[in-house]
């Protein structure tokens, strides 16, 4: 017998729990104040000059970027922070530091307000900028802003399969790996499989928690190391 055939009515078959169906909200340009920096619409004139010289003679912090990077001059690089301006989505933000500099760019991106969910990636940070409080509350930030304000259940990290740091950092904020997509793109004339992960809004509390105990001063000792891991701190609630 077809199985299909078995259920007398479609009160019989399984489906999902019902969801609050209306749409998220888009991102904006928005500042963020964080303790260690903010997070602020990305704009060629205030931050182009700060991120080429962030950027500039690290070209290896673009090896994972699929369709773009390193850059010769400062023009060319001002030319595709100006096409980025343009776009909704992705929805570029910088990371600016207590001093002005802008020293980062995360991004907003396949955006799917009908479905509430949205993805953060394009994600390229100075040597600066890497392995600081900064760095993670800047995750911290643009992760409430697009669950508590935008009104998203579900936000992805998606990655290179070959990119470990990134990996690493998508399992310490507290995404889940979800798996890996299978030739998913030709980059920059390579082929690349992503790994996926993903949090969601049922998850974000407990992550919440996490990010602000280890963004407390007091996580922190003399020499700015940390006390306890985000992972651990997680771990324990």
């Amino acid at each position: 017998m077809n199985a299909i055939a078995v259920a007398s009515s479609i009160d019989d078959l399984p489906v999902g729990a019902k969801v609050d169906a209306t749409p998220a909200h888009l991102p904006g340009p928005i500042t963020i104040e964080g303790r260690y920096g903010r997070v602020e619409r990305l704009d060629v004139v205030r931050h182009g000059l700060s991120l080429w010289e962030a950027f500039a003679n690290h070209d290896h912090i673009w090896t994972y970027m699929s369709a773009y990077g390193p850059f010769a001059t400062y023009s060319e690089f001002a030319d595709w922070l100006s096409s980025r301006v343009k776009l909704n989505d992705p929805y570029s933000y910088v990371v600016v530091d207590h001093s002005g500099r802008a020293e980062g760019i995360s991004t907003l991106m396949r955006i799917r307000t009908d479905m509430r969910a949205c993805e953060v990636g394009h994600i390229v940070y100075s040597l600066a900028l890497q392995r600081t409080p900064l760095a993670t509350e800047a995750q911290y930030l643009l992760a409430r802003y697009a669950f508590e304000t935008l009104g998203y259940r579900r936000y992805e990290w998606n990655c290179n399969s070959l990119n470990a740091p990134s990996r690493r950092a998508a399992l310490r904020f507290g995404f889940t790996f979800e798996g890996i997509m299978r030739q998913h793109m030709i980059a920059k004339g390579r082929n690349r499989d992503t790994a996926c992960f993903a949090m969601l809004d049922s998850e974000w509390p407990r992550a919440k928690v996490a990010f602000e105990f280890w963004l407390d001063p007091e996580n922190f000792d003399r020499e700015g190391r940390q006390r306890r891991k985000l992972e651990d701190i997680r771990n324990s609630l």
